[in-house]
């Protein structure tokens, strides 16, 4: 089987047991997150913002593909910190805990900073980085209850190199870089305070996916895939898939003695 091909039913246990939230999980990168979860067990929520008909068909879809996954989807706008607690409160009301939440959503508005206006700013920094930070802090707190819990950001090579007609998203991203880092020790302080400490702790972890096959790229022309393509030492964009499995690795306990670290899956664009 090639990476290209999506895998269905369960491949292991790893997160057998375990509920994971993951935001923008109806496509693209989150939606093969939540397939990389299931895979290993997990019951799995996906966050969408505005196309109540896919995210339907994709919870129908997954309900078929991993019958024996739990799975909900959740509308909100992530750059809303009342929708962020609200939908975070649904998953829990709904599968009676939170094990795992995933940062994955994210939008961008590309222009140079000339041209760049007040609300593309705006925007893209609430979505991308304000949400992560208000579904973080109501997650956390559910987490600290019990003394265990993952949370996994998804942020971008682009964060750590820039990109011309970026600067909102880089931002965004390389905030994502900071906010894992004082999650992860402000979690591991807080567990060791309450002496809920079992082995498996809170950890906090980033990843930065390098140009990846989504519906995102489907619009870029050939010519200029290709001169990104040339960027990239192992010659090849991405496979969401690629992205899921280092997800699903960070989710499980065993990986319980990683924390606010920071995974590059950029086919070494970035090293």
């Amino acid at each position: 089987m090639t990476v290209t091909q999506a895998q269905t039913a369960r491949t292991g246990e790893k997160l057998l047991g375990r509920v994971a939230f993951v935001t923008g999980g109806t496509r693209g990168i989150g939606a093969a997150i939540c397939r990389s979860l299931a895979q290993q067990g997990a019951d799995v929520a996906a966050g969408y913002s505005g196309n109540q008909e896919r995210a339907e068909t994709f919870a129908q879809d997954f309900a078929g593909a991993y019958p024996e996954s739990h799975m909900s989807v959740h509308r909100g706008d992530i750059a809303n910190p009342e929708d962020c607690r609200r939908t975070v409160s649904e998953v829990i009301e709904q599968h009676g805990r939170l094990d795992i939440l995933v940062n994955n959503a994210g939008i961008t508005v590309d222009r140079t900073v000339l041209k760049m206006t007040d609300d593309d700013w705006r925007r893209v920094i609430e979505v991308n980085l304000s949400g992560a930070f208000y579904l973080s802090q109501a997650a956390l707190k559910h987490m600290l209850e019990r003394g265990s819990g993952r949370i996994v950001m998804i942020s971008s090579v682009i964060g750590e190199t820039g990109g011309i007609g970026q600067s909102n998203y880089a931002s965004a991203k390389a905030g994502l870089l900071g906010l894992t880092k004082t999650l992860a020790r402000e979690a591991a302080l807080q567990v060791q305070r309450s002496g809920k400490a079992d082995g498996l702790g809170i950890t906090v972890n980033a990843v930065t996916p390098g140009y990846t096959a989504t519906e995102m790229l489907e619009t870029v022309p050939e010519k200029v895939l290709d001169g990104l393509k040339a960027k990239i030492p192992l010659g090849r964009l991405g496979e969401p898939e690629e992205v899921a499995r280092v997800v699903h690795f960070l989710a499980a306990d065993a990986s319980a003695y990683i924390t606010g670290q920071v995974w590059g899956v950029n086919g070494g664009l970035d090293m």
